[in-house]
């Protein structure tokens, strides 16, 4: 027990030591220090200095950094402005996801000869846009964007549902994986009602009761959201929607504004390890026409995407010009579920080593420039400029 236990402080030294010192130099620079933690993981990770040589548990530590985020954004959302919200984005959504999934097919295939199997798995896995990016650099404190917030969660909750439909219908060995994603919204409707009654009938009872004891709140509230996500997982749903459900049936309350506050540290400790993760499982070695491809389909997504959800969001969901252009502006990035089906897609023999070294850089450049685009030019919690900087 004592050698991995050791082995672990070091990781942990090396992550969060070196995060200090390469984040103090970002701060300085005035750069996004979410790109210092991925310069990290690409730096000391195994296919750099190799200081940590296995990130396989570090990358499955930092999952529970999106589940905690999924849990905070749930309690800031009512129910009835979620299912609000779901209906007006629902349509934009797809038609965003369709669209800029063709264009990469179609540059995949006419231009670098893509097979168009793995051409379509890489159209789909790039055109979803990142949870933890866009709604980590939204502010939270004014009405004016919390709107925005609540947009953006039901477009981001959406794309994660048919992320979960892709991932069941191309990596299924069998016919079952299309039964399963069928069953997924009545799955999703079930365990909501679920959720909701045990938190109507018995969570809020207890809290109510000893709410005295600010650590027994923060002890229920984070097992509520790990059950719940676990359960979920179990339900054949993700541990995302099952935390996301978990903190929207405790929404109702006012003690989600409590809950929210005491789990914010506990959930930038976990981001931090996501994003090594994400920078230590990037090779940078690449061949030329594989980096070509990589630009020209990141490409497509930083600049199709805001455009399209843009005029989307503007024509079909009504919402006003300058908040369409902004929230697509947030959006315009790939998401952390483009690695993970470029993966699994790799893992079940659906795609090449090539294809699934084009998702990866491609979603890893559009998260370091798309944090670019945001943090200088618009408000959010870690811009570099005073004058944007708003929590």
């Amino acid at each position: 027990m004592q050698g991995p236990f050791e082995h672990l402080v070091l990781e942990m030294a090396v992550i969060f030591g070196g995060a200090s010192l390469l984040g103090t130099l970002f701060v300085w620079l005035k750069q996004p220090i979410i790109l210092a933690y991925i310069c990290l993981g690409v730096l000391v990770g195994p296919h750099g200095a190799n200081v940590v040589i296995n990130d396989g548990h570090i990358e499955a530590v930092s999952t529970m950094g999106i589940i905690l985020l999924m849990f905070l954004l749930g309690l800031h959302l009512h129910p009835r402005n979620l299912l609000k919200q779901l209906k007006q984005t629902a349509l934009v959504t797809f038609l965003c996801i369709s669209a800029t999934g063709v264009m990469i097919w179609a540059l995949l295939v006419m231009v670098f000869a893509f097979p168009a199997i793995e051409a379509m798995i890489a159209g789909l896995a790039l055109a979803f846009s990142s949870t933890v990016l866009s709604l980590k650099l939204i502010p939270t404190t004014t009405l004016h964007h919390q709107r925005k917030g609540e947009v953006m969660i039901s477009i981001l909750l959406f794309e994660d549902i048919l992320a979960i439909l892709t991932i069941l219908i191309l990596y299924s060995s069998n016919g079952s994986g299309h039964i399963d994603a069928l069953l997924l919204p009545l799955k999703t409707i079930v365990f909501a009602l679920g959720a909701w009654c045990f938190v109507r009938y018995v969570l809020l009872g207890l809290m109510g009761r000893f709410d005295i004891i600010s650590e027994y709140i923060f002890l229920v509230s984070l097992g509520w959201c790990l059950t719940a996500a676990q359960l979920a997982e179990a339900f054949g749903l993700s541990h995302e929607i099952g935390a996301f459900i978990a903190g929207v049936s405790i929404a109702t309350s006012p003690i989600s504004l409590v809950i929210a506050e005491g789990l914010k540290p506990l959930r930038e400790f976990f981001l931090i390890l996501f994003f090594f993760s994400v920078g230590a499982q990037f090779d940078p070695v690449l061949k030329g026409h594989l980096l070509l491809a990589i630009l020209l389909t990141s490409a497509i997504v930083l600049i199709t995407k805001p455009i399209l959800f843009k005029y989307l969001l503007q024509y079909l969901a009504k919402e006003r010009s300058d908040n369409a252009g902004e929230m697509g502006l947030r959006l315009g990035q790939s998401s952390e579920f483009s690695l993970l089906l470029a993966y699994g897609a790799m893992t079940v023999g659906k795609i090449h080593q090539e294809t699934a070294l084009l998702i990866e850089g491609a979603a890893i450049l559009t998260f370091i420039v798309s944090t670019y685009l945001v943090v200088f030019r618009l408000p959010t919690p870690i811009s570099p400029n005073k004058a944007l900087r708003s929590d």
